[in-house]
């Protein structure tokens, strides 16, 4: 009889198993292998297992959803540090949290000197958002209004396109670092145009906002970027020395064993 009821237990994970209930599959072992199942009633052991397989699943979905938006650093909320002097306003970025503005398809525009730590910043927005749940996506400006060109001599630019418009979030990191050429601001205006009002776009630049429109250049198009993003921005805005001098150093050795300062900060900490 014990033998007939643990062929029926691992048909039962087998089954599982095949149906890719995987959380629920090892629940059920567990429970089986440890005895533990005697602790539970019959539906007690059911809800046990269903509640390992959302979490499962749940985890398997946030992997693959901050695998597939690549952020440039691997960064959530709990990593920024507020008490840099920074002009970082804590209540702003409590407020950013629970990604009410996702919801409502506003914008966060980040800017401010280099090494000041907005592309860290912007990773950790994102990781928050791929924790709510929602798809999202990390673009170098530089790397995509590259791609596009290929994409629109390929022939290929509507269904790249589209591909960003899927993401409920996306991230455009160093707007404004390289020149616009008319290819480079229509690709920007289009990319924007798509996600009015239906996605929410992080924009982070070492250009002040104030400068956008001529760093954009063409007049009618560079009104549409800018009315496009800034009417419902949240805005991080930058200031003091770069991050890497706040920092303290790490103390190493040399080869005679002599301890001195590197130049090397922790690698925990932004670095743009």
């Amino acid at each position: 009889m014990k033998g007939k009821i643990m062929n029926n237990n691992q048909a039962t994970i087998n089954k599982l198993t095949t149906m890719r209930l995987s959380g629920m599959a090892g629940a059920f072992r567990t429970a089986i292998e440890t005895g533990m199942y005697r602790n539970f009633s019959q539906d007690e052991l059911v809800s046990h297992c269903t509640d390992a397989e959302w979490d499962d699943k749940k985890n398997r979905r946030l992997k693959a959803l901050i695998q597939d938006a690549k952020f440039k650093y691997s960064a959530c909320m709990a990593d920024i540090d507020l008490g840099l002097s920074r002009n970082l306003d804590k209540s702003a970025m409590l407020r950013l949290t629970d990604c009410g503005w996702v919801v409502r398809n506003e914008n966060v525009i980040v800017t401010g000197p280099t090494g000041s730590g907005k592309s860290f910043i912007s990773s950790a927005l994102g990781h928050q958002a791929c924790l709510c749940d929602f798809r999202t996506g990390y673009y170098s400006c530089l790397k995509l209004f590259k791609a596009m060109r290929i994409y629109k001599a390929e022939g290929t630019w509507i269904k790249e396109l589209k591909k960003i418009q899927k993401q409920k979030v996306i991230i455009l990191d160093d707007l404004g670092i390289e020149p616009f050429d008319s290819l480079s601001r229509l690709a920007l205006l289009e990319i924007l145009e798509d996600r009015y009002n239906q996605g929410a776009t992080i924009v982070v630049s070492q250009i002040p906002v104030i400068k956008w429109h001529e760093t954009i250049g063409d007049d009618t198009i560079a009104d549409a970027i800018c009315d496009r993003l800034l009417h419902n921005a949240h805005r991080i805005e930058f200031k003091g020395e770069s991050v890497r001098k706040l920092y303290k150093k790490i103390v190493i050795k040399d080869e005679e064993n002599r301890p001195f300062e590197s130049n090397v900060i922790d690698s925990k900490q932004p670095l743009e």
